[in-house]
């Protein structure tokens, strides 16, 4: 059998692709723009890969095509397909389908921390001996690849409020029907595809519904979006959690032993169950690792062996990634895209290296920052830096300078990566973090700082 995946550079298309071609289909794909890491890791698993949608690559015809989320109407192989008459599917629905049938799913959803949490849980799945198939939507360090079938009963997925395909609106979450239904926090995003908060609530309440009562909702005790989530109905056993905040009744806890969150304690009804002691930092990292061991305890895995299983946990690539260390400043690849996460990465690299020199560089790429819809709150989010500097990118329909204006750190907006460089390369001095972020390419800014600081 065929597949064809239009669109097959997104996180989670490319993941798809590792499954198929592992189910022993023919895996072919296209997008509009391929680049690391996982066009990388495509091109290690034998998929073939063609640059933009011209229909001449849909010839010999596939069997059956993938659309990804992010094809409309008007784009030449979409239109091909219908015209042609090909079979077509969404790429939530062919996961469901020819993948998650028959098995336990753990979905993690939530606005932040999705991808590093699901590839927590998969690790500790793994550590302990269960061999779970999962699909990260991100390249994750200490696995082979994004996604892989396994060879047990327990699949982990990255379950995204992000809607299907054109013709599917629904949150591709909805398609899993999770067993184990981690929700990590929610907060408005997707302005291009949701109009306000109370849309995404109503899709993760949809969400809610889908999960069996022999199942679990872990959810954390401080999110009021969530709780008015849960107050809509919940038909499954609810686990909750807290961080450094005592539970006044039984339940999760987190204790941190350590400011920036590098070690923490595990309580559960009061009792202690055991500590993690890892290379992760922030607030944040301690809640997904708890989500983590609540999910596995789910699934029959100890505290005690989850504890030990993060202790070790390798991370993700672009999440707190260094890409390298040149004249003494580290630079370090982030994801983060939100202000919320970029206020939290920020504040645990500060939390985890003190009085350093912290230098930002954010470019505002995602749908929701090019609306607009988060200009309010980018300010404040980067209080933790020394300095930042804004990429001002093409397509950007709005001035980052009253940002600029706003922020109490000292600021400025370039719109070339070459001045960018030169910047940071003329200013920089040892000991010296530099924090880039991005939830795209940045036109490989990563490398050829590294190397120009190099020279």
């Amino acid at each position: 059998m065929h597949i064809h995946i239009l669109g097959i550079c997104g996180t989670f298309m490319g993941s798809l692709a590792v499954l198929a071609k592992e189910l022993g289909y023919r895996v072919t794909g296209s997008d509009a723009n391929v680049y690391p890491p996982m066009s990388t890791q495509l091109e290690a698993q034998g998929i073939a890969l063609t640059q933009g949608y011209d229909p001449a690559q849909l010839a010999p015809r596939p069997d059956l095509v993938v659309i990804g989320n992010a094809m409309s109407r008007g784009n030449p192989c979409v239109e091909y397909v219908l015209n042609e008459g090909i079979p077509y599917t969404s790429g939530p629905a062919w996961l469901t389908q020819y993948v998650l049938q028959g098995r336990h799913v753990i979905g993690v959803a939530g606005t932040h921390g999705k991808t590093t949490t699901t590839t927590m849980v998969a690790w500790v799945l793994d550590q302990a001996g269960l061999n779970p198939g999962f699909l990260i939507g991100g390249v994750p360090n200490g696995f082979e690849a994004s996604a892989r079938l396994g060879g047990g009963k327990y699949f982990v997925v990255e379950a995204d409020e992000y809607d299907s395909a054109f013709f599917d609106k629904r949150s591709k979450f909805i398609h899993y029907a999770p067993t184990t239904a981690i929700l990590n926090n929610l907060e408005f995003d997707h302005a291009d595809i949701f109009e306000n908060l109370e849309a995404i609530k109503k899709q993760f309440h949809h969400l809610v519904r889908t999960v069996p009562g022999k199942g679990r909702l872990i959810v954390p005790t401080d999110d009021v979006n969530l709780a008015d989530v849960l107050t809509r109905g919940a038909w499954t056993p609810v686990e909750q959690f807290s961080v450094d905040v005592p539970l006044p009744k039984a339940g999760w806890r987190a204790d941190c032993l350590s400011e920036e969150g590098s070690s923490f304690a595990v309580f559960r009804d009061g009792v202690k169950q055991g500590e993690v002691h890892w290379t992760m930092s922030g607030h944040h990292s301690v809640c997904n690792g708890m989500v983590s061991i609540i999910a596995a305890e789910h699934c029959g895995v100890s505290v005690a062996q989850a504890c030990d299983a993060l202790s070790s946990f390798p991370g993700v690539k672009r999440r707190m990634e260094v890409v390298g260390v040149a004249r003494g400043v580290t630079v370090y690849d982030d994801f983060a895209h939100h202000p919320t996460a970029i206020a939290t990465t920020l504040g645990g690299l500060r939390k985890k290296v003190g009085d350093a020199r912290i230098i930002a560089v954010i470019e505002p790429r995602s749908n929701t920052m090019r609306l607009g819809s988060h200009k309010d709150t980018l300010a404040p989010s980067v209080a933790d830096a020394n300095e930042v500097i804004w990429y001002q990118p093409a397509g950007l329909d709005w001035d980052l300078g009253p940002i600029v204006a706003a922020s109490t750190v000292p600021s400025m907006v370039l719109n070339s990566i070459d001045d960018i460089i030169a910047k940071i390369v003329g200013e920089a001095k040892q000991g010296d973090q530099v924090l880039i972020m991005s939830n795209g390419g940045f036109g490989g800014i990563h490398r050829a700082l590294v190397q120009a600081l190099e020279a």
